[in-house]
């Protein structure tokens, strides 16, 4: 299978996306926002499972330790199988622009970096309700490690997008999820992690020096 060819991003502005002003606005989301309410659910979630279902502070970090793991499970699979949805219909091809094509065009909208904050809480909440469902009071903890989870995804993506190369860990997610944008669309799904990357073989084709200086030419452009 042949790597989708990329047209040129647009490193400057923010498309319109909805003629309601109020949808528009709601696709506009500040980073801190998602990041403080997640970080607080988390907290909450976590002293609840202690102080008033009695769980002990190992068995509750293990259950945190696995809904962050099983986050970059479902990460992948969104960012593969939902985000990148073949638009085989005009009714696809807008979802799946509104959902994760214009941040392809834009990927330095750094407003468009996030779900809105109400479209975010309501897929907590439908999340708890289901978690719970399946676990019963584990839920506590390993929701919160799934939050956690995603506000460190929200976090890692924001730095790859907002700010140039990094001197730090980071440099290995920057130029992975980069070579996603700026060359293979098809592969390279994983932002917080590789990992189900190399597990479902959709790791970049080339090498990663060629990647590296194809990715900062097309950034630098």
């Amino acid at each position: 299978m042949e790597s989708t060819k990329l047209k040129r991003p647009k490193h400057k502005g923010s498309p319109k996306l909805f003629d309601n002003p109020i949808l528009e606005k709601l696709t506009h989301t500040h980073i801190s926002l998602p990041l403080i309410i997640f970080g607080v659910i988390a907290v909450a979630l976590i002293y609840y499972g202690i102080i008033e279902k009695g769980f002990e502070t190992p068995m509750m970090i293990g259950l945190f330790v696995a809904g962050l793991f099983f986050f970059t499970f479902v990460e992948y699979i969104m960012h593969r199988y939902l985000y990148h949805i073949p638009a085989t219909s005009e009714r696809k091809k807008k979802i799946s622009y509104t959902m994760h094509g214009v941040h392809h065009d834009y990927p330095k909208d750094k407003s468009r970096l996030a779900m809105p904050p109400v479209l975010s809480l309501i897929i907590a909440s439908v999340l708890f309700i289901i978690y719970r469902a399946v676990l019963g009071d584990f839920v506590f903890g390993f929701l919160a490690g799934f939050l956690i989870g995603y506000a460190g995804y929200l976090a890692i993506h924001y730095s790859v997008h907002a700010f140039k190369v990094p001197n730090n860990f980071l440099k290995a997610l920057w130029h992975h999820h980069s070579i996603h944008h700026y060359r293979e669309p098809d592969r390279a799904f994983g932002v917080s992690s590789p990992l189900w990357d190399h597990i479902f073989q959709t790791m970049p084709r080339k090498t990663v020096a060629s990647q590296k200086t194809a990715v900062g030419k097309s950034i630098d452009d």
